[in-house]
């Protein structure tokens, strides 16, 4: 059934499936209409990623956006946060076509209202879906016929996106650096010659040595998903031979961004989080900083230092996002590599963020490894998953288990987190879309973190 159908595309804060068996032009064309009527914003801006179903689904979203009475800007090929910053400067509602970092039969839809406002589940989206299934059911519940035809318009705003971009961190006056950037066949190969290099604007002190800058949807070299350290390996790699002072992989949007060291080693983007903490509150002097419950213990530690309000809040953008708005906070990192910013609409961009490493490490004579050692203060696992059908069951077991020791502070803001007095902790919670249980831990010392970490596995793994 197509209502069903809908169910399983739209997630908590996008809409995600297999092309054309889940999502089809038709299906984008029922959401376009839907996303019109049930916000009443008049006018959107659509974009699309790389992928080979993208400009066709783009097209019927936009067919039926206008028809529905809304006016179009078609951006044409776009990174997810370029399509925020075309929202939050021009006051439109938005839509990027992009399966981000799933495999290459996937795409979907990113939507945000006017200011690049997230729309999610409890703010619209679900609402959305139940009108796109009516439409669906109904074709003949979709009536125009007293709305006049909008407009479409097309537009490139690569130049404008890239300008923006170096307002807010000037990267001119810093030191020669070789910068290894993997874009993974992904859309960081068409917005990081316009940011980074001089496609479009002058040149800046950076030697780019580009990997996988082709656009390609297949993915022919490996999945645009950094988080998996193997699709690292060929960026790690060419660091090593090509002698970079810093290596950068965005996934496929480019929404997000992870650094590895001039050896090749990875660096937490719970350190990142901190480093660029550090920047944002040397501007704005005493203000919050959001993290999730999942960064390490130093974020909240090194804001703290840094004159700053440390806020944490549960995994997930559109909590990350309401966070930043009632706070009005600078700035707020996950473990993720998400990382979002108040001069971005509260809205996270990757390329914002790697600016500010490079500009951190430009302005010193220090190699990144050493300028991350002070963020770098506890031994960590790493997210861990663990297929599990009763995942409620398991978190209720090691919440029994751990409940009875006296030096442990439980806590359900998201999942179960298990707070020792040392400082160590773990937090297991459930996948939204999967059978999985998550696990973190973070420990006082590498032998306390091993500990924790092998103890609570051995539970959800019994």
């Amino acid at each position: 059934m197509v209502d069903e159908q809908l169910q399983a595309i739209v997630k908590a804060y996008d809409i995600r499936g297999t092309v054309p068996e889940q999502l089809n032009e038709r299906i984008a064309s029922a959401i376009g209409t839907a996303a019109v009527e049930v916000t009443g914003v008049r006018t959107w801006v659509v974009g699309h990623d790389m992928r080979d179903s993208g400009p066709g689904l783009a097209e019927a979203f936009t067919q039926a956006a206008t028809k529905a009475g809304a006016d179009v800007i078609a951006a044409g090929l776009c990174s997810t946060d370029m399509m925020y910053f075309i929202s939050g400067k021009h006051n439109v509602a938005g839509v990027m076509l992009t399966a981000s970092h799933n495999p290459a039969q996937y795409n979907g839809m990113k939507l945000c209202l006017p200011e690049a406002k997230p729309i999610s589940l409890d703010t619209g989206l679900a609402r959305i879906r139940d009108r796109a299934a009516e439409i669906l059911a109904d074709p003949d519940s979709r009536d125009n016929s007293n709305t006049a035809q909008g407009t479409v318009t097309q537009r490139d705003f690569l130049a404008d996106y890239a300008a923006h971009l170096r307002g807010l961190v000037d990267l001119s006056g810093i030191r020669p650096l070789k910068v290894a950037v993997d874009a993974g066949n992904g859309m960081a190969g068409h917005t990081v010659p316009a940011v980074l290099g001089d496609q479009l604007l002058e040149g800046l002190p950076l030697e780019i040595v580009p990997l996988y800058f082709e656009l390609d949807g297949t993915f022919p070299n490996h999945e645009a998903n950094p988080l998996e350290p193997a699709n690292l390996v060929d960026l790690q790699a060419k660091v090593r031979e090509v002698g970079a002072d810093i290596g950068l992989a965005f996934d496929g949007d480019a929404d997000r961004v992870f650094v590895v060291d001039a050896a090749g080693d990875p660096v937490s983007p719970s350190a990142i989080t901190c480093m660029v903490a550090e920047a944002e509150l040397a501007k704005s002097p005493g203000a919050t900083v959001i993290y999730n419950l999942i960064c390490s213990q130093a974020v909240p530690e090194v804001v703290t230092e840094q004159g700053g309000k440390p806020h944490r809040t549960r995994v997930g953008h559109s909590y990350i996002k309401a966070a930043m708005a009632d706070h009005d906070a600078i700035f707020g990192g996950e473990h993720s590599a998400h990382y979002y910013f108040r001069d971005f609409w509260f809205a996270d961009t990757g390329m914002l963020a790697a600016m500010h490493v490079l500009r951190k490490l430009g302005n010193c004579e220090t190699s990144l490894a050493d300028l991350v050692a002070d963020y770098d203060r506890y031994p960590s696992s790493g997210e861990i998953n663990s297929t599990v059908e009763d995942q409620a069951g398991k978190i209720a077991d090691i919440k029994a288990i751990y409940g009875t020791k006296c030096d442990v502070t439980l806590e359900e803001l998201d999942g179960l987190t298990i707070t020792f007095k040392d400082g160590s902790w773990a937090n297991l919670r459930a996948s939204n879309t999967e059978p999985l249980l998550r696990l973190n831990v973070e420990g006082a010392t590498e032998a306390s973190m091993i500990r924790l970490r092998d103890d609570i596995l051995s539970i959800v793994r019994s």
